[in-house]
């Protein structure tokens, strides 16, 4: 059945502020040729978006013509302010951005282990303000938030797991309580990561593909023809507990020791780093951002080691002297092999269920990686799959949640504002 006259203005509507969104400010001439619209209808919809304070007249074209130049529209990027947080174990991030997705401000502040819950949540929410009283806006319109642990795909909220410190739960709803006109919504960090690398990174170009994070622990975001799968409970990706050979015994509902955790989340980098003599500075380990700081430093130097003497010299790319015999690499050479075999593992698994075509390998390991972590990869999973797979670096590393969540809360914002009509406020 044909669109009636209200639900064809919506769609002309959400279709020209689409191609605002991707393509900046444009001429009604300009919407007219992208969007294959009459003059008489995009002059309409320009008034009606015009008068919605959604767009505004931002220039003038400097096209040569009779007349007066044409007017340039773009979206209004001060109607609505959105705030994003990456919540990890001991401390939170934030950037407060406009509706085109400008980042205004960003912090973050650390949260030790041994702060009580109500003072973490008081001072996770008093940086939310900071940040928001700093980028200049009167009130947020959406909150994204990427958290570790699983999301209850019913009600949207960060189940209680086990590891996982309460304040994690408990900012959820102090957000929601402080803030009460403003959207919430609670992801895992991973699967925002991914969205963060589809739209803006290593996988631009794929509709299907796994993200492998590594980081303190590890994770994995899979999408599939262009969608992020969550599955029945909320756990798609939870490659932490997946039971792999090498480990010493197996996981349990509540501990991922015994799983792929075990040869791939930080601490094991390190060790294994040190059993092939590539050491952790010492004192990093105090901590969980201690040890991931430790597990970057390691791969980040065995990588420099063996670039440096690829190409004939002894020194990093950074200029630093290398440690070891001058001219040789063996040492850092083996420490990347051996944790190439180990992500090998988990990235095969994934590969012979899923068929991704591409794994990026993501968060601050990865990164550190690069190009040297994931050819090695991609040699392993040639050899053990017939299935045609590339591994990719991530080119968002540890920033990917914070970007993701950024994302879907412009998302929600403009999905909101860009449709015609009120709707409830809810929590997603």
């Amino acid at each position: 059945m044909p669109a009636s006259p209200s639900t064809a203005r919506a769609i002309n509507d959400r279709l020209a502020l689409r191609l605002l969104q991707q393509e900046g400010p444009l001429t009604a001439g300009r919407l007219k040729q992208l969007t294959g619209l009459s003059r008489p209808t995009v002059a309409d919809l320009v008034e009606r978006l015009t008068a919605a304070g959604l767009i505004a007249v931002v220039g003038e074209a400097g096209e040569q013509r009779r007349g007066p130049n044409a007017k340039v529209y773009g979206i209004v990027a001060d109607r609505a302010h959105l705030a994003a947080l990456d919540v990890r174990t001991e401390g939170v991030a934030v950037a407060v951005a406009d509706l085109v997705g400008r980042v205004l401000a960003e912090a973050s502040v650390p949260i030790g282990g041994d702060m009580a819950t109500g003072s973490a949540v008081e001072q996770a929410v008093a940086l939310v303000e900071r940040v928001v009283k700093e980028a200049g806006a009167d009130r947020l319109h959406t909150v994204g938030i990427g958290a570790p642990g699983l999301i209850d795909p019913a009600s949207g909220e960060l189940r209680d797991s086990s590891g996982l410190p309460e304040w994690h739960r408990r900012l959820v709803a102090a957000l929601q309580e402080r803030l009460p006109e403003t959207r919430v919504r609670v992801e895992n960090e991973t699967n925002l990561a991914a969205v963060a690398e589809q739209r803006d990174g290593a996988a631009r170009d794929r509709d299907t593909f796994v993200l492998l994070w590594l980081g303190h622990g590890t994770g994995a975001a899979v999408v599939l023809d262009g969608a992020l799968r969550r599955g029945a409970s909320g756990g798609t990706g939870e490659i932490g507990f997946l039971p792999v050979p090498g480990t010493t015994t197996l996981p349990s509902a509540t501990d991922c020791e015994g799983g792929f955790h075990g040869l791939a989340a930080s601490t094991a980098v390190v060790d294994l780093a040190a059993e092939h003599g590539v050491p952790a500075e010492p004192g990093q380990e105090a901590s969980a951002v201690g040890v991931v700081r430790a597990a970057v430093g390691v791969v980040r130097a065995a990588v420099d080691q063996v670039r440096g003497v690829e190409s004939g010299g002894s020194r990093s790319e950074g200029g630093d002297e290398l440690s070891g015999p001058p001219g040789s690499a063996a040492p850092a050479a083996r420490f990347l092999d051996a944790l190439a075999d180990r992500l090998a593992v988990g990235v095969a698994s994934v590969v012979a269920i899923l068929d991704p075509g591409c794994v990026v390998l993501g968060g601050e390991v990865g990164q550190a990686g690069g190009e040297e972590l994931a050819g090695r990869v991609q040699d392993r999973i040639a050899r053990m799959t017939p299935l045609p797979t590339e591994v990719r670096t991530t080119t968002l590393g540890g920033g990917a949640v914070l970007r993701g969540a950024l994302l879907t809360a412009r998302d929600r914002a403009q999905e909101e504002l860009f449709t015609p009509g009120e709707r409830p406020i809810q929590r997603w």
